[in-house]
């Protein structure tokens, strides 16, 4: 197996923390257009048998590589219309402040995405609800009370114009 965990290297334009080989990257490929896909189909797809397919897979898996499967789901068909950003100013950036703050957004369910930022804005939250009312009782209710909140901009979406899940790996 040529996932070997170490050193960083560039490989293909990007900077890995592992080194991986050419079937090693179509596994990873093939597994983001479709992680359900069985082992055996798999193994097809990047020219090899199933046993060593198997291996190379738990091998991404165990370094971390694949973090996960997920089924990816519409919102607005589970009636969710509201999907929202939410810029987070602090009054302190003291690293404990910062992960109070991360364990606050780990608990409220709106929050979908959270990131922290350099910059003007110390977090940008994804926010997902069923309506508009619902979104507006989150600020005020838990945003804007949450200890050392500085200030809450929050921006709707409009539409999405692009939904690309996967990592670029051309």
């Amino acid at each position: 197996m040529s996932c070997h965990v170490g050193a960083n290297e560039a490989i293909g334009g990007l900077s890995v923390k592992a080194r991986l080989d050419a079937i090693d990257w179509k596994i990873l490929k093939e597994l983001q257009v479709d992680g359900r896909m069985t082992n055996v189909e798999l193994a097809r797809r990047v020219g090899i048998s199933a046993p060593p397919c198997l291996r190379r897979m738990r091998a991404l898996e165990e370094a971390e590589i694949i973090r996960g499967y997920r089924t990816l789901v519409d919102e607005k068909q589970l009636g969710l219309d509201v999907i929202a950003f939410a810029m987070i100013s602090l009054h302190s950036q003291a690293e404990s402040d910062l992960q109070a703050f991360e364990a606050a957004t780990r608990n409220w369910p709106l929050v979908r995405e959270a990131y922290m930022l350099s910059g003007e804005i110390d977090f940008l939250l994804k926010c997902v609800a069923p309506d508009l009312q619902t979104f507006q009782n989150f600020i005020i209710s838990d945003l804007t009370a949450a200890p050392n909140v500085d200030s809450v901009r929050t921006s709707l979406t409009i539409r999405r114009t692009k939904d690309e899940p996967l990592v670029a790996l051309d």
